[in-house]
């Protein structure tokens, strides 16, 4: 199928981006990789009468360190991250798990704020971002805003953005030397959505890891943290020999929901397959 007729814009300033948002509101949609938007507008699932192309404000684009966080452009693409020391020395779980997503000729195109804004919670990023405790920074006509990652996803698809809001940036802690992390993902195929997905950050401590997160995605409408699990181990180091009480604590709490192929038995069996896998190598570390 063929895109329907739309109006394009392409604006050199996100005060130009309001102000077309303003003035056509619902008939708008934005446009930055298009790795999601341009495949519903083939498929005539959004019909927008004017297309905003973003793609040339400098001021979504870059990776830079602002004081205590690593700062990732909206317009920042999937490869530019994968390419980036900055982003191996300060924030090594993306590094991890950008080849997980799709393949290079998405990741290429496809941008780090179109992920977050999209929220999907089978993505790679919003997990991370989850497992990091990062910001998201939002602006409007009104002025800027900063939403922490677990007030930020809300729903299927749905974030925390007010109508005319879009994301402009994202802003994670700086990696510490103690600090641990991992990532891996079940799917069927190499590029495919996952079936599971576990983003592990920690501390290593004298005696095993503390600070403990566990954001997984695919298990629901947004990225989950087992956060009543991590909190089994806020005041204690994690240690093998726990490692029993921990799978029993998170499989009593993961609840997943079953999809197409997978059962709610299956994905939970999966993320607790991950979560031995990754947790046996956070303490090898």
């Amino acid at each position: 199928m063929k895109a329907p007729a739309f109006d394009y814009q392409k604006p050199r300033s996100l005060d130009a981006v309001f102000e077309l948002l303003a003035s056509h509101g619902d008939e708008a949609r934005l446009l930055a990789g298009g790795q999601t938007l341009l495949a519903t507008l083939n498929m005539r699932l959004s019909e927008p009468a004017l297309l905003i192309d973003i793609t040339a404000i400098e001021a979504l684009k870059g990776i830079s360190v602002q004081g205590q966080v690593l700062r990732i452009g909206a317009l920042v693409t999937h490869s530019e991250i994968e390419a980036s020391a900055l982003v191996t020395q300060h924030a090594p779980l993306l590094s991890l798990a950008v080849p997980h997503i799709a393949h290079r000729a998405i990741r290429n195109l496809g941008t780090w704020g179109g992920s977050i804004a999209y929220a999907d919670p089978a993505a790679e990023w919003p997990c991370c971002l989850a497992a990091l405790d990062g910001v998201v920074v939002v602006r409007g006509a009104q002025g800027e805003r900063r939403i922490a990652a677990k007030d930020f996803f809300l729903d299927l698809y749905t974030t925390a953005l007010a109508e005319g809001e879009l994301v402009i940036a994202c802003e994670l802690p700086l990696a510490q030397a103690a600090d641990v992390f991992r990532f891996d993902e079940l799917a069927r195929r190499h590029g495919d959505y996952a079936i599971v997905g576990l983003a592990l950050a920690a501390r290593s401590v004298p005696g095993g890891l503390g600070q403990l997160k566990l954001a997984f995605l695919g298990l629901g409408t947004t990225p989950i943290r087992a956060r009543r699990t991590e909190a089994l181990f806020a005041s204690t180091p994690f240690t093998t020999m726990q490692l029993g009480a921990l799978m029993d604590s998170l499989l009593d709490e993961l609840q997943p929901l079953a999809d197409l192929t997978n059962s709610v038995a299956t994905k939970r069996h999966l993320a607790g397959v991950l979560t031995r896998r990754l947790l046996t190598s956070a303490l090898a570390a």
